[in-house]
């Protein structure tokens, strides 16, 4: 498994989450000949020149009631907006609380990242970062183990146990398990666990949306859990 994923590339990536209303079109393009094809995606119309990957971000946080044409507007502020795009659940089509904007050029994208990561939005801090480029290394998988659909948490608040955990991941897929690990003397957490869900998409999504998220005051920390080769005897 991988960490984010550039769902806004995509087909029918206009999905949602299990809080709030969304825009149900699930893209909003930007620029004069962008457009939004029935499914949600966006299509290059003729003329139009696609901008550099590296003015791709990722937006985390959003309140559940921000949609695409809100999300280019917050983003507005950096410079000219190509693409923005909240993403939804396929099953509600309600947000998932974060998405993905493409400004005009590189510069402004860096410009957003520092006007606009950290804003608070109705009273959430917004998470806004370069998205990881197609290719990159850090997207392929290490060693020669297969890749795991299992996740690493970290800086758990220490009252949150497994139930509260596979909530929290639920809201991002299907939990095949979820364990906050414990002291065996004390049986107190130790501030971390492990979840594991049912697919390499869904835990693109749950690294996108949770990693660096505020919670009871404690940034989490989410990645996927390194596999461990065996050791040869």
């Amino acid at each position: 498994c991988v960490a984010q994923t550039s769902e806004w590339e995509q087909e029918g990536s206009t999905n949602a989450v299990l809080e709030g209303e969304s825009d149900p079109e699930g893209a909003v393009s930007w620029g004069s000949e962008t457009q939004v094809s029935d499914e949600g995606g966006v299509e290059g119309g003729q003329g139009f020149s696609e901008p550099p990957e590296e003015a791709k971000l990722f937006v985390g946080n959003l309140p559940y009631d921000v949609d695409s044409e809100k999300l280019a507007g917050i983003f507005d502020a950096a410079g000219v907006v190509e693409i923005a795009e909240v993403i939804y659940n396929r099953e509600t089509d309600r947000s998932r609380g974060f998405g993905f904007v493409t400004m005009s050029t590189v510069e402004e994208a860096e410009k957003a990242v520092e006007l606009l990561n950290g804003y608070d939005m109705d009273g959430r801090q917004l998470t806004v970062n370069k998205a990881a480029p197609r290719g990159s290394p850090e997207r392929a998988p290490r060693g020669d183990f297969e890749p795991s659909c299992r996740v690493y948490v970290g800086n758990l608040p220490w009252d949150v146990d497994t139930s509260r955990l596979e909530q929290l991941f639920s809201e991002h897929g299907k939990v095949v398990s979820a364990r906050v690990v414990s002291d065996r003397e004390t049986g107190r957490s130790r501030g971390f666990g492990f979840v594991t869900m049912s697919s390499e998409s869904e835990v693109n999504d749950a690294i996108a949306a949770l990693d660096g998220q505020t919670l009871d005051g404690r940034a989490v920390r989410v990645n996927v859990a390194e596999e461990r080769p065996r050791r040869a005897f």
